[in-house]
This record gives C-alpha cells, structure tokens and sequence, in this order.
C-alpha cells in the first residue's frame, strides 16, 4: 500500500490549499485569542486573586477593542479563503504520514530484521494517552492553555522518558522492601564517553550500597504498558541492574545477572533484540525535559536463587527471606496467573516504547510541533488524520479526528474510517477509528510477522450509550475489513505470522459507572480482552482512574508528574482528584459523595489485546501501568 506523505495528491492543490488557509488563519487567530481572553483557568483565577496588579486582566481590556477591528477586517478574506478550503475537502486525503529515515541500528528497517520468530520471547511496548491539544479557547474550556507550548513539551517527556535506558532495581534487604520517591528520581545511568555504563559506587537512601550492571540500553521493549523483568533468556545488554544491598560491607559495585521472569510479550519468538537511539547524557534534575537517563521503573522484590552476591557479609541472612518471597510470588501467580507481573504508577513514559496512539491532537500546528519532537524517537509517524467539511461525513467538521499515531516498526497499511452518527459538538469533529498494520520481523522462512494497531475515541457525551454502541460495532465491522483487505495469507499457505491485534484508545465510557452498563456488556470486550477488569462492572483492585478532575489541575499537589503520582498511589489522593461517576441524587456535593465511593475512579482509556487469528505459538502477556506526562 502507498502511503500518504502530503494531504493532496498534486502540488496545485496543495499550493491552492496554502493559499486558503493563508486566508483563513488571521481571522482564525483573532478570534481564538478573542475568546480565550474571556475563559480564565483555575491557574489565571489564582494569579488574579493573589496579585492585585495582575496584568492580565489589564491586557484583555486593552486588547479587547483592537482584536474586535482586526477581526472585522479580516472577515471577507476568511469568507473568500473558506470556500475555496471547503471546495478543496473533497481532495484531501485522511491522514499524513512522515518518515524520518533512520539507518542507524536502531532503525525500523533494523528492528523488523532482527525478529524471526524464534528463541525465548519478543517484547512490545505500547502507549494511549489522550493530550487535549484544541485550540487555545477551546483547550480552556478543559481547565487547560498555551496549546502550541504544551505540544512541544509533551513531545519532549515522550521522547525522554521512552529513550532512556532500562534501570532494574533490586532490594535485598530483609527490613527494607521499598524506596522512595526521592532516591529514585536521584538515580542516574553513569556512562563512559564510549558510551559504556560504568560501575560506578552511589549513594540511595535506606540503604548500605548500591552495584550497576549493564552495557547499552536495548531495545527490551518489554514493558507492555509496565516494566517487569528482563525477558528469559536476556543479557546484560537487555536492562541496566542497580542492586541495592542492606548490610554495611562496602564492596566496589558488581554486574549483576538479570533474572528470568514474565514480562509483556508475545510468547515464544525473539532473537538479540536491537538498541535504542543513542541518547547523550544531560545534567540536570531526573524529573526535568533535559535529563532522559533518569528510571523510575518497578520495583522487582524478588530473585529466585543465588545472585552472584556470595561472599558478603551477611550473604547467608538474606537467603532465606529472597526465598519466602520467591515462594509467595509462585503462589501468588498459581492464585491468578495474569497477576504475575507488577503495576505501577510512573511519572516518566515507558522506556523502549514502541508504539504511541494518541488522542485529542486536534490543532495542526501543535500536531506539527509534536510530529518533530517525537521524530527525535520515532521513525514512523501518522497525523491529521481525519476528514474536513463534508466530506466523507453526514456532518460538516471543523476539526480532523485527533488521532496521532507513532511507531518505531515500519507501517505497512492504513485505513481510516469517520464515525457518521455524532451529535451535538462531537458532530464538529470527524472522530473515527484508525487501524494499522505494522512489519515486526521475519521468520527464517521469509514469513513477514505483523500487528495490528486500532486507535478510536469514541463519543464524549455521557448520555449517548447508544451512540457509543453503535461506534463499538462499527469498530468491530471495520477491523474485519481491514485485516480481510490486507491480509496476503492463506490458510493453506501463510504468508504474514500475526503477532499481535490491539485495540486502544479514549472510550469515553469507564467499567464502574451505573450509566455506562450498555458500554460495559458490549461485545469487544469478549473479542478482546482488557487486563485492567475481572468483568462488566468490576475492575481488578489495582486499576485506577485515567479522567482527573480538572478544576484540581493546578494544585500544587498534582501539578507536576512527581506529585501526580504521590496523589495516585494514595487512596485519599485519588478520591481527592480523580473524577467518578456522576451522582444523580440530589444534595450531596462533590467532596461529601467521594468519601462515599468505592473503587479508584473513572478508567476511560483502554487497551485492549485479541488472540483470535494470532500465530497458535504466541500469547500475549500484558503488563498494564498507569504513566503520568
């Protein structure tokens, strides 16, 4: 399949299309920056109240007359630029894709190579996250601004954290099975100017000393949505190991082997897997744009068997307690086996991330700014996707879908469909579903091995069950489509191993609301299966919420990811600033039913994997976390 590098098929009508919108825009501007002037945030309403000479306030009176001219003024051009855009709609293509070629060992051509589909497993790291990039009065109208400085700062945490390399750590103390906060974000990934990771003595709080092991981060990628252990059968080269001794013997820092253990894969097939982009060190705080290196990655609490720490002193104590806690993990995984992994709440992105889908990425020009900060990562990238006026829709849209997608494996199909039964101002926007066929390797016998990707956002108001049902099916009706129409196999003589089919995005539904039973029962969930729930209305006790509460956005207890993720790993925390189901009693306000809810809050994005149609030989191993941008 071809796919689309510019929105028209001929330089004419994208010359007419610059043209149009150059037209347009001044008047598009003016008006944006009109209306927002008049919707403060929570953050603007403090500033105003804290400062009594706050300028803002001064500015917008001031302004306000010179806007209202210019936007008269440049009225007609934008009447005369609309109808041409709108004309043009009918050409336009669905989507933009951008490739920044990459001929280094991390490239895609080089990863897709590297796979045959045999040895111990393969990893796949996957992320949905839903950015709220509208235009700036629009944006406010979410508690949320500076639109075009957010999309470069997002694309910037994106690229950091998923760049940075893999750091494991490992307590061995008997008395102390955590660390905090603090002493994680102060821990750094020492390299050489080879770019060797040195061992190199540090310092971590509670603790006696610290061991760094490990070569070049790699392209582990086996996060799933979490980070677990290093996939059986990895090297040194797989993860960066900090082991945390808890007795007093100061010993200069040792390798240490990485464990076997199960982390979010597709079972049985996998080589040497290759290395991520080479990122320079940066100084500064762990939590800053600037600083990729720093890990705060889960706590693995056991190791079965002796690790290379003989000789210690103390050594022998601590025997026993790895062993009891080797024991409680089997039972554990015995008791439910898809809980044999951890979960966690991340302020960073997922290292080695492979896949992004993201929604709600609706500005252009902030699409274009988060395009070439995430290229720094990616090598593959969809955006504007969507259709415009009306084409291709019942309604006339104003704004294209908001899905973005990027990826680090080459793109082999696209398809994108506009969900045509919108109402009210979800009806403004052409929001659809977007599917993807991506190359993750090759089989000895030249089988291409492929996946596929499904990224929606579903319609937002509450009360449309209906609406959502219906976007459900013909979800399900298209992704058929697709996989029929790209798929080069037969059954007699297969030519594509499917590796894995997944399914994510903003449902704008959550499994614990009385209201969204409808949603809850749909038939995708017995198709796919989501590891976040145990069934309709009922989620697993360590899922939580994705929908803040956003006139708490600005608390200085949540307003960095840091502080987030303190909040979220509490449950007070997520009862003070997480969103629930709606209450339609009367009375009661919104603190006072809070303290009266059970559960963690409204779950709204999902990720979802099928195992229908996938090679017989592969499972998918899902490892879900909560990350904080």
């Amino acid at each position: 399949m071809v796919l689309y590098t510019t929105p028209f098929p001929n330089s004419c009508l994208s010359a007419l299309h610059a043209v149009s919108w150059a037209l347009i825009f001044p008047c598009y501007w003016l008006a944006d920056r009109l209306l927002a002037s008049f919707i403060p945030t929570t953050y603007e309403k403090r500033q105003r109240a804290d400062d009594p000479c706050y300028l803002q306030l001064l500015c917008t009176v001031l302004f306000t007359p010179v806007y209202l001219a210019l936007l008269v003024a440049s009225l007609p051009f934008a009447l005369l630029g609309f109808l041409l855009w709108s004309t043009l709609q009918s050409a336009r293509r669905p989507y933009v894709y951008s490739r920044l070629e990459d001929k280094g060992p991390a490239s895609g051509a080089a990863l897709h190579s590297e796979w045959k589909g045999t040895g111990p497993g393969k990893s796949f790291c996957f992320a949905t996250a839903n950015l709220c990039l509208l235009p700036d009065s629009l944006a406010r109208l979410n508690n949320v601004f500076n639109t075009q400085v957010r999309a470069k700062e997002i694309g910037q945490r994106i690229r950091n954290g998923a760049s940075r390399p893999q750091i494991k750590i490992y307590i061995d103390s008997p008395t102390n099975t955590s660390i905090s906060a603090a002493s994680f974000s102060s821990l750094v990934s020492p390299q050489g100017s080879d770019g060797v990771a040195r061992a190199v003595p540090g310092s971590i709080k509670r603790t006696a000393s610290v061991e760094y092991g490990g070569r070049h981060p790699s392209d582990e990628a086996a996060n799933g949505l979490a980070s677990g252990d290093p996939a059986e059968g990895g090297s040194l080269e797989d993860a960066c190991i900090v082991r945390i001794s808890g007795d007093e013997g100061g010993r200069p820092p040792e390798a240490v082997d990485p464990p076997s253990g199960g982390q979010a894969r597709n079972g049985a097939g996998g080589g040497p897997q290759g290395q991520t982009p080479n990122q320079s060190q940066r100084d500064g705080d762990s939590g800053s744009l600037g600083s990729p290196s720093a890990s705060r990655e889960s706590l693995v609490k056991a190791r079965a068997g002796a690790d290379g720490g003989g000789g210690e002193p103390g050594a022998n104590s601590k025997l026993p307690y790895k062993s009891s806690v080797a024991k409680k993990a089997a039972v554990r995984r015995r008791r439910h086996p898809d809980e044999a992994f951890d979960h966690e709440v991340s302020a960073f992105f997922p290292a080695n991330l492979d896949f992004l889908c993201l929604q709600e990425v609706f500005d252009k020009r902030a699409a274009a700014k988060l395009k070439d900060q995430l290229h720094g990562y990616f090598e593959y990238i969809l955006y504007d996707v969507g259709v415009y006026g009306c084409h291709g829709c019942c309604s006339f849209k104003c704004l294209n879908s908001g899905l973005f997608f990027a990826s680090r494996y080459p793109i082999m199909d696209v398809a994108y469909h506009c969900y045509p039964n919108g109402r009210s101002s979800d009806s403004l926007a052409s929001k659809g579903a977007l599917y993807l066929k991506v190359q993750v390797g090759n089989t000895p016998h030249d089988q291409r091995i492929v996946g596929y990707i499904s990224c929606t956002h579903l319609h937002a108001l509450p009360e449309d069950s209906d609406i959502r049902c219906e976007q459900l099916n013909m979800l399900q009706d298209w992704l058929a489509d697709f996989r029929k129409s790209t798929s080069s196999s037969s059954a007699a003589n297969p030519e594509e191993l499917v590796a894995f089919d997944v399914v994510c995005g903003d449902f704008n539904f959550d499994n614990c609301s009385s209201d969204d039973k409808l949603e809850q029962q749909h038939s995708l969930f017995t198709r796919y299966k989501d590891p976040c729930r145990l069934g309709p209305g009922e989620e697993k006790p360590w899922a939580i919420g994705t929908l803040l509460d956003k006139d708490g956005l600005y608390d200085e207890e949540v307003c960095t990811p840091d502080n987030l993720q303190k909040v979220l790993e509490s449950e007070e925390g997520r009862r003070e600033y997480l969103a629930f189901p709606s209450s339609k009693s009367p009375g009661g306000g919104q603190k006072g039913r809070k303290e009266l809810l059970k559960g963690n809050g409204r779950r709204i994005d999902y990720m979802l994997h099928g195992e229908e149609g996938l090679c017989p030989d592969w499972k998918a191993r899902p490892n879900p976390c909560a990350r904080l941008a």
